[in-house]
């Protein structure tokens, strides 16, 4: 059900890339040289035909996210392209609206929402180049829609600049899923406090009544409830 305090959102599809794992290429001592170097050499090509064919499936997105982001609302020609998806999104909302959330309509993610400025970054619409105050914003208002929506449940997250595929800044809100917490976080006391670390993901939620920020990762917004 679409929460009350926003009613005729506009919905918007948005794609997250999965991380591929690790390849081990370990092998028995007892294997011949060349055997070893054409079993590394198959499971290297099948690992990079995999990522190669899931980019395709996105649209051309690859390991590197949102590679080209020339988002430009003055050429409307460079807002025809997927990765300008929500950046299209942020010019139907009103001129005055600072922050908008729309409903994803990623039928695999039934309870997510997303937090997004009004306004264009340059370029690859980095999150840590937005100033503190829009920043310390986005982040309230991401805030104050997961307790609307979740309750002390909530969770909100901003994958990282290798794995997004959509161009314009966007925080993910939903319910923190149980058993995700790691020791890779500060404490802080409010989100004029989170950090900005250049390129990396962040995943944040309630600890009593201070704030865990989760670093130093890339796709984060997998600890939330699809």
């Amino acid at each position: 059900m679409r929460p009350p305090r926003a009613p005729g959102v506009p919905r918007v599809a948005f794609l997250t890339f999965a991380k591929r794992s690790e390849i081990s290429g370990a092998a028995s001592v007892t294997q011949p040289c060349s055997a070893f170097h054409t079993s590394a050499l198959r499971r290297k090509t099948a690992a990079t035909v995999h990522v190669l064919a899931l980019a395709i499936a996105l649209g051309g997105a690859t390991a590197y996210g949102a590679a080209e982001c020339a988002c430009d609302p003055a050429q409307p020609e460079t807002m025809k392209v997927r990765q300008c998806g929500l950046c299209r999104e942020a010019e139907k909302q009103p001129a005055g609206a600072a922050i908008f959330f729309l409903k994803d309509i990623n039928p695999r993610k039934p309870n997510r929402w997303l937090a997004l400025p009004r306004a264009h970054g340059d370029a690859r619409h980095h999150l840590h180049d937005m100033g503190a105050p829009d920043r310390t914003a986005l982040w309230k208002a991401a805030i104050a829609k997961a307790k609307e929506l979740w309750g002390d449940e909530w969770g909100v997250a901003y994958n990282g600049e290798k794995v997004r595929t959509q161009c314009h800044t966007h925080i993910h809100i939903g319910k923190l899923l149980k058993g995700v917490e790691t020791s890779r976080f500060v404490v802080v006391n409010g989100p004029a406090q989170i950090p900005a670390p250049p390129g990396e993901g962040v995943w944040v939620h309630p600890h009593r009544k201070r704030l865990h920020v989760h670093l130093g990762e890339q796709t984060t917004e997998t600890v939330l409830l699809r």
